[in-house]
């Protein structure tokens, strides 16, 4: 399943090293100067998750297949970016095509690291940032407006309601609110509207708060200032050191949680925006377990069997007859598959069953 978490900031803030942590690949240019990454970079980045590997001491499988997230690191966004300054529009319809955006905030000082505005302020370039998705999505409201009010004056049902919805949410937007604040949000007629549209202060956002090795241990002033920020407007700040990650790159699962435990850390922060970025998704996993192959299978929450089982083919879905279930602590508690179901901890589950996450599954089909 693809997903789209799309990185954004000022340029030289880090998006690009932070994207090479994240790939685990050397494939984005960093350098010391602006508009280093010009085309948007995409990577398929593997979602950890230790279960596997438990299910794997168990199972003993040819191979281990994690779920997938799709990472875009776009390129910096200045200042006048909606009116075309820098590379302009282009980011713009780049961060459109992406479900979340993670917004790389840069929270250390360094003079031989130079910064587009001149000094460190986080919440000035969230700021910069957040005005120019806003004005782009006056902009395109706008031409939604312009398009829709013709058809209304020609009695169209569909465009009179999406008429009164756009020109409530301009008023809305015009005094510096976001979409995501919108009442109306949850409105079928915004939502259709919304899908088409995608604008851009609808996406959730997480705020990545890159410092250097000291700010990783003990909060700095930039980190408190975003933290604040964030708590005011309901989102999340995930703090990370890029180019220690960068570093972690080619370390061994040892080594790297030695160098965290040296940091003061418990987890990688590159770990928790892949995991946030998978909750803010509304996704979870459930597992396949034999011998072939440990595989986590990226579904939405509150997914049935059946759609569940058309993940892994189509004809599961048609021709679905029911799932054999074992939660996953029972799956490791009870050794596996057989002493799960010499435990009574196999369940036999039909079309209604709204699978969770961590299921180890067996799907009965006949097409």
């Amino acid at each position: 399943m693809g997903l789209g978490i799309g990185l954004v900031g000022l340029p030289n803030v880090g998006k690009s090293t932070t994207f090479n942590a994240l790939t685990k690949a050397q494939n984005a240019e960093s350098a010391n100067y602006p508009f280093c990454t010009i085309e948007p970079n995409k990577a398929v980045v593997p979602v950890p998750d230790k279960r596997l590997e438990e299910l794997a001491k168990i199972v003993n499988p040819e191979r281990i297949q994690h779920s997938t997230l799709d990472f875009v690191d776009i390129a910096g966004l200045v200042k006048g970016a909606s009116k075309g300054e820098g590379l302009g529009n282009k980011f713009l319809t780049n961060i459109r095509e992406t479900e979340v955006i993670l917004e790389i905030v840069r929270c250390f000082e360094d003079e031989n690291i130079t910064h587009v505005e001149g000094s460190i302020d986080p919440l000035r370039d969230i700021e910069i940032i957040e005005q120019e998705l806003l004005f782009a999505d006056i902009e395109s409201l706008q031409k939604r407006i312009d398009n829709v009010s013709k058809k209304a004056r020609g009695n169209d049902k569909e465009a009179k309601a999406q008429l009164i919805i756009a020109e409530t949410l301009m008023e809305f937007i015009a005094e510096g609110n976001p979409v995501s604040n919108f009442d109306g949000f949850e409105d079928e007629v915004f939502l259709n509207m919304n899908k088409e549209m995608r604008l851009l202060t609808s996406k959730e956002i997480i705020y990545g708060a890159n410092v250097d090795e000291d700010g990783l241990e003990e909060d700095n002033e930039f980190v408190l200032a975003l933290k604040n920020y964030a708590s005011k407007h309901n989102r999340e700040v995930i703090k990370l050191c890029a180019k220690i990650e960068e570093e972690m790159v080619e370390f061994d699962e040892e080594e790297k949680t030695e160098m965290l435990e040296s940091l003061g850390v418990k987890e990688s922060g590159l770990d928790q925006i892949i995991h946030k970025g998978f909750d803010k998704l509304g996704l979870m996993s459930y597992f396949t377990a034999g011998v072939k192959e440990v595989r986590a299978w990226t579904i939405k929450k509150n997914t049935t069997a059946p759609k569940s089982a058309a993940v892994i083919h189509n004809d599961f879905e048609k021709g679905f007859i029911r799932a054999e279930v074992i939660s996953y602590n029972d799956f490791i508690e009870f050794q596996g598959d057989s002493g799960a179901k010499d435990a009574g901890k196999m369940r036999l589950e039909g079309k209604e069953y709204i699978v969770q996450d961590g299921d180890v599954m067996h799907f009965r089909f006949n097409v």
